[in-house]
């Protein structure tokens, strides 16, 4: 369910009010929109591990004196493609509203906005 326009508004000014209050704990929590496993990350990961298998069943199989180190290299390469594979890359960091601005959109704060919202509505009814 998609929120109203209102609720977004409401959202944004928390946003804005935590980034202006406490930026390590926003940028700590900040969400990134499901920035988790990279596709393409999984998918070099996963070609390079084969190539790893390809390259330790060649250094098994060969008839040379290298056969030793031809295995463990194609182990360090199916390693490393499973090592890429399973972790996550750079992240880009979130915003942080800094400028004056958006300092002077909530100069008395969040919570300040709601309580005078709530005793408005209180005045209201009969």
């Amino acid at each position: 369910m998609a929120l109203s326009e209102h609720e977004q508004r409401l959202l944004d000014q928390l946003e804005q009010q935590l980034h202006a209050e406490d930026p390590k704990f926003a940028n700590s929590m900040a969400s990134t929109g499901g920035r988790g496993m990279s596709t393409r990350r999984i998918v070099v990961g996963a070609l390079m591990a084969v190539a790893g298998i390809a390259i330790l069943i060649l250094g098994i199989s060969a008839q040379s004196p290298f056969n030793i180190i031809i295995g463990i290299l194609g182990f360090m390469v199916m390693g490393a493609g499973m090592y890429y594979a399973t972790t996550k890359g750079k992240q880009a960091k979130p915003h942080v509203p800094t400028g004056k601005k958006e300092r002077e959109a909530t100069p008395r704060g969040f919570m300040s906005n709601l309580e005078n919202k709530w005793d408005e509505r209180k005045r209201d009814q009969p």
